[in-house]
């Protein structure tokens, strides 16, 4: 969002917008506003947002809840503007700064003009509104003078420009003026542009470095030459506007582009028929994906939160099953006191009794209460034995049930990691809510605004249709909604994906390629060769009380295959 994208916005907003009469103010967040404005034919909603992550301002299709009170800066705004119309819209300072004016009538029919000013300076961003002589009414940040000695942005205030940046503006650009900026100086030719150019981002300079010198990078020895050049090219950016965004090999959002850059020409990108819809749709991807980003990455914490919990409680489990392994030889004592009371005598500590379980009778050294006989002893020696076959039989259940807890949090966290949008991460987190490793804070509306996610699918070279799993609920709903005869595929003894060929005699091109596909959804996708089992579904069942995503099989058959290169 640099001064000439600002610049391609403020203008195309002015030919949208002048005229527009405003019907709704609202203030979802505490620095964006949207209002609703009345155009010939319908009605839009403009968003100014002040976010320092990414403050813009453009024409919205996206709809947000609205706190139960309105923000101090709303209501004014309600109060001044609602009904009133937007006149202009025009960037100023040749940066990021945007001039929202309007026009309203009050009581006595006297038209009054407003403004509201949208500040895009990172962390100092603002939205101040201001009356028609110039006093600020309100802001979305307030600035006193302990945080800024050069300005304060306060109610009562008169507004001051942000401080001036010394560089030429770019939309009164002329040869003479840059060329005795650049006289003289040597460097890399992006930098010494955005030295001295307003609005001038360094992904911009070196657009126009790649177009006067061919090269992004390009350094010059006297910058001054290339001014005639830099005046052209910055015209046919500002006179040829072609919004754009510019994809990553996921076809996901890089860029914002608001024309034509020749140093992006080998990169995919998609068009758009205006800045506003490009905008629009590059921050929704990107909130979207932020947002993905931190509820995957609480739910990752929570999955290896219980899973050191789980290798804690496991190791001391199996500690205690290790203990319980001297039950046997509790018996064999208290059955030697037994056989051999005329060998012991109250009073002693320990006595050598010979061992009728040993082939050559050695002497084994038993411990002895003092205050107890022969008899008494070997009872106290049978109790330590069934405590001991108890402990461990309950040892072995509880070894049993982490194990399979540890195998279960491994799904969890493996199929986390292959997740890729907002429904099927809702289901996993569903999911953890009913397994009680997280709370239900979703509110039902929002339940209801995500439909189910679907499985993934794909077609094999010869045309048959292969359905992945995304999550454990899904793999069990696709698994026992296949045909009998139709094939299952897993990565084998790996947490992952369940896979359906729709056909039950499939290829050996097929075959392979589902498996591949098997792999590549698995805890082993970063692996070379990854063992995958295949059988046909009806030897796969579901145990009396397993975890979602649990399953046993049989006829299976067993081979190495690569994972095939997917894209998340």
């Amino acid at each position: 969002m640099d001064g000439f994208t600002v610049f391609h916005l403020a203008r195309e907003l002015d030919a949208r917008l002048s005229g527009a009469r405003v019907d709704k103010i609202a203030q979802p967040e505490r620095d964006e506003i949207i209002m609703t404005l009345r155009c010939p034919g319908e009605n839009v909603n403009l968003l100014i947002s002040a976010n320092p992550a990414c403050f813009r301002a453009h024409i919205t299709a996206i709809k947000k809840s609205n706190p139960l009170e309105p923000p101090a800066l709303c209501m004014l705004m309600r109060k001044h503007l609602v009904g009133g119309r937007l006149t202009g819209v025009k960037q100023l300072f040749s940066d990021r700064v945007m001039e929202f004016r309007f026009e309203h009538t009050d009581e006595l029919g006297d038209r009054l003009p407003k403004s509201v000013i949208l500040e895009m300076m990172g962390k100092h961003s603002n939205i101040i509104f201001i009356n028609g002589d110039g006093r600020i009414l309100e802001s979305s940040r307030h600035v006193n003078e302990l945080i800024s000695s050069y300005r304060e942005v306060l109610p009562g205030l008169k507004y001051m420009p942000p401080p001036p940046h010394g560089k030429l503006d770019f939309d009164h650009l002329d040869n003479a003026s840059l060329s005795e900026a650049l006289n003289g100086k040597s460097g890399t030719f992006a930098k010494l542009l955005q030295q001295s150019i307003s609005g001038m981002s360094l992904p911009l300079a070196r657009e126009v470095a790649c177009r006067v010198c061919g090269s992004e990078d390009a350094s010059v020895s006297d910058a001054g030459a290339f001014s005639g050049a830099v005046v052209k090219a910055i015209d046919e950016m500002l006179t040829c506007p072609s919004p754009r965004l510019t994809l990553d090999s996921s076809d996901d959002p890089l860029e914002l582009l608001p024309f034509e850059y020749k140093s992006r020409s080998g990169m995919p990108q998609r068009l758009y028929p205006s800045l506003s819809e490009a905008a629009d749709e590059f921050y929704r991807l990107r909130d979207i994906n932020e947002r993905l980003g931190q509820i995957s990455a609480s739910l990752n914490r929570v999955i290896k939160a219980n899973i050191e919990r789980t290798q804690k409680k496991l190791t001391l489990q199996r500690e205690a099953y290790d203990s319980a392994s001297k039950l046997e030889e509790y018996r064999i004592k208290g059955e030697m006191l037994l056989a051999n009371p005329h060998l012991v005598r109250k009073g002693q500590k320990k006595v050598l009794l010979p061992n009728y379980y040993d082939e050559s009778a050695s002497l084994m050294e038993v411990e002895l209460d003092e205050k107890l006989d022969a008899n008494a002893n070997a009872q106290k020696y049978f109790r330590q034995y069934k405590k001991a076959q108890t402990a461990r039989k309950l040892a072995g259940t509880q070894i049993e049930a982490s194990s399979n807890e540890l195998e279960y949090l491994g799904s969890l966290e493996t199929l986390l990691g292959l997740c890729s949008d907002e429904a099927a991460l809702f289901e996993i987190r569903e999911e953890m809510i009913r397994a009680g490793y997280v709370k239900d804070t979703t509110s039902r509306s929002r339940k209801k605004a995500l439909s189910p996610a679907k499985p993934l699918e794909y077609t094999s070279p010869d045309g048959v249709k292969i359905l992945v799993g995304r999550n454990n609920t899904q793999n069990d709903a696709l698994t026992f909604s296949a045909q009998p005869n139709e094939i299952w595929l897993h990565a084998k003894n790996i947490p992952g994906s369940h896979v359906i060929i729709k056909a039950e005699n499939p290829s050996d091109e097929t075959l392979l390629y589902a498996a591949s596909l098997a792999a590549a959804y698995s805890g082993a996708s970063a692996s070379g060769t990854v063992e995958v089992a295949w059988t046909r579904r009806r030897y796969v069942k579901k145990p009396s009380g397993a975890r979602p995503g649990f399953v046993i099989y049989t006829h299976e058959t067993c081979f190495p295959v690569k994972p095939a290169e997917i894209r998340r």
